[in-house]
């Protein structure tokens, strides 16, 4: 992980709280905090809305058994392992450290899912080891999208895929006006409900407002070497599901 100056004043809100600066150690620092709730969390605030979208993005991935897959932003794993049931041999990356002790507490025993702290523009794998690498709600927490971008292309196999679902605005102007006042008046009062950190779902929350449209993040795929780049939105374009394939040489 990418070492930072530590703020001047621990006890300062701000430590709690990323800026959209998104600074890697507070960023990994406040899922740290949030990291043994979490899943449940986004359960409640997405209204069951995550269980549908790890759903499809498992469908797009399509394991199979003598696969290796990389899940980076993978969390506390609940995406890993959904992937490994297919008995493909999934490396469930993150960086945040809490996160990873999480995710190896609760499935530690399950023998093709393997936890690895890593940071998403710096990863700590070979070129192309993967046959698959697939990110969920993670690439707009990363400080350089592009980078990581690029090095998920770097470890990935030549014909490879890659698999992103992330948070996106809804085509429909009605529809994002609705979503917006969920995100702004209604979120925040439940996160102070069901979160032991409030402060990191209003970070999330403007993470997601100031993050890019759908076309835009397929352009960044492009430009850093993707092909046959698509997308489909779920939930009406809350969430976007990105596909795309590695060139053969």
């Amino acid at each position: 992980m990418t070492p930072t100056t530590p703020d001047p004043d621990p006890r300062s809100s701000d430590q709690h709280r990323a800026d959209l600066h998104k600074d890697p150690a507070r960023v990994s620092g406040m899922f740290d905090e949030v990291a043994p709730g979490y899943d449940r969390t986004n359960t409640v605030l997405s209204m069951g809305n995550d269980r549908l979208w790890r759903v499809a993005t498992t469908r797009a991935v399509a394991p199979r058994q003598g696969q290796r897959i990389l899940d980076l932003a993978a969390g506390t794993g609940a995406s890993s392992i959904a992937l490994a049931k297919s008995g493909a041999d999934v490396v469930a990356a993150d960086f945040s450290p809490g996160m990873i002790a999480e995710g190896e507490r609760r499935h530690g025993g399950i023998p093709n899912v393997t936890f690895v702290q890593a940071d998403a523009t710096d990863l700590p794998f070979g070129d192309g080891e993967f046959d698959t690498v697939t990110m969920s709600f993670g690439l707009r927490n990363v400080n350089d999208p592009k980078k990581a971008l690029g090095e998920l292309l770097r470890v990935t196999r030549a014909g490879g895929r890659l698999v992103i679902c992330e948070f996106s605005h809804p085509p429909s102007s009605t529809f994002n006006g609705l979503y917006r006042f969920y995100n702004d008046r209604v979120l925040p009062v439940v996160a102070k409900t069901v979160s032991s950190n409030a402060d990191a779902y209003d970070y999330l929350n403007e993470s997601i407002r100031d993050w890019p449209d759908q076309r835009t993040l397929s352009s960044w795929i492009r430009e850093t070497g993707w092909t046959d780049v698509a997308y489909r939105n779920l939930s009406f374009g809350i969430v976007a599901l990105h596909r795309a394939r590695k060139p053969a040489p």
